[in-house]
């Protein structure tokens, strides 16, 4: 069994979870969709990262593959066992998948302009916050035990930081901050080590980078000059980017 894993990616993140918690024996390769073997990438029509190769058989949608690696290694089970809680799990990840992740794309591949970005930061934040009294409720995701909805929230709360989006330390809050710091010691949850927050504070300064070169090239069209101060526009646009 082949992983092919992009290293920086959230969705490989979640699979690499699945294996860490299940001890299965898997090769990780990671790349990226740039330097991937072409003959691995013709394997998902989008031509995108992960990609588990099983024998004969390649999965590309991380759903499916998730789901596959907890039936095909059964122990310890990552789904509840009752049909009722089970379809709350996967109404609980199609939730993320569709609410979540894409306020989570945009941020990290600097989508729109300054503003677009910061709003959806904030969103990103309510979002997330919003989860929090579950957790008073339960040890982890809406479960009594580590699931798969677990392994679709843990990727996304581990690059908040990188990203200055910071989870407020009040009363409220508290819940959600005590089970990331739980969940974060588990297997494949990857704790931020000095090494690992340098990586992801050196993916956020590119992506400034790129939002920065967005304004310039959107001012430039909007005042029909090639007049634009890009130090000027870094200045303002850095405070609004960092904040959370």
């Amino acid at each position: 069994m082949i992983l092919y894993s992009d290293k920086d990616d959230h969705y490989s993140h979640r699979v690499r979870i699945v294996l860490a918690e299940k001890d299965i024996a898997c090769e990780i390769r990671e790349t990226s969709n740039d330097e991937a073997p072409e003959e691995v990438l013709s394997i998902n029509p989008y031509h995108s990262l992960p990609i588990l190769i099983d024998r004969d058989l390649g999965l590309y949608n991380t759903s499916v593959m998730m789901e596959y690696l907890d039936e095909r290694f059964p122990h310890p089970p990552l789904l509840p066992v009752y049909p009722v809680t089970r379809a709350n799990s996967r109404s609980l990840m199609l939730r993320i998948n569709r609410e979540i992740c894409p306020l989570l794309d945009n941020v990290i591949l600097g989508k729109g302009n300054a503003k677009r970005i910061k709003e959806d930061k904030e969103n990103l934040l309510h979002e997330i916050s919003s989860l929090a009294p579950t957790f008073r409720e339960y040890p982890f995701f809406m479960n009594d035990e580590f699931s798969l909805t677990d392994c679709y929230l843990v990727p996304i709360l581990w690059r908040l930081p990188s990203l200055g989006i910071n989870l407020p330390l009040t009363k409220n809050i508290k819940p959600l901050l005590d089970y990331q710091e739980k969940i974060f010691d588990r297997p494949g949850g990857d704790p931020i080590s000095e090494q690992k927050k340098q990586r992801v504070e050196e993916l956020a300064s590119k992506n400034l980078e790129k939002v920065i070169d967005l304004e310039v090239e959107r001012r430039k069209k909007a005042l029909k000059t090639d007049d634009v101060d890009r130090e000027k526009v870094k200045a303002e646009i850095t405070p609004q980017y960092s904040s959370s």
